[in-house]
């Protein structure tokens, strides 16, 4: 994936607030490599959008993309004074409107092995996870069946 320095991402943010929200973009974007689990994030009150330059490096441009629609939908709601958090209805539907994406795919780097396998008696659901799971305590989300450990 090619690089991208501060000035052409400074210019390509500001491209696709045009095209997406037809609104200019006028404040700072920036690049944070120390996010770890985020492709970005908007501080309102430095009225400042970090973007994660893994996820250009590591998954591409469509996805990165995606990730600065995503923190332009923050960016607009909060300079109108709208609701601009996850839960609120007009981020949702900006989300929609603009074919943002709500969450950001998992970077290869970060892939936890998932090393314990469960499946339900009852149903048949397979779980995967990292952590191992009290199987005498949960049970199945479909169904509320028992868990038994799978290999």
């Amino acid at each position: 994936m090619r690089e991208i320095d501060q000035a052409q991402l400074k210019n390509l943010t500001h491209q696709i607030s045009e095209k997406y929200f037809d609104k200019p973009f006028l404040d700072h974007v920036c690049f944070n490599s120390r996010l770890r689990t985020t492709g970005g994030r908007y501080i309102p009150a430095k009225r400042t959008i970090e973007l994660n330059p893994k996820f250009l490096k590591e998954i591409g441009e469509e996805e990165f993309i995606g990730i600065i629609k995503h923190e332009l939908c923050h960016y607009h709601l909060h300079i109108e004074g709208k609701g601009y958090k996850h839960r609120d209805p007009e981020f949702r539907e900006l989300l929609k409107r603009t074919g943002s994406p709500r969450f950001c795919s998992e970077l290869p780097s970060q892939k936890q092995k998932k090393k314990h396998h469960y499946c339900c008696e009852k149903c048949g659901q397979t779980y995967a996870r990292a952590r191992r799971v009290d199987t005498r305590r949960y049970r199945c989300g479909k169904c509320r069946g028992k868990l038994k450990k799978h290999s």
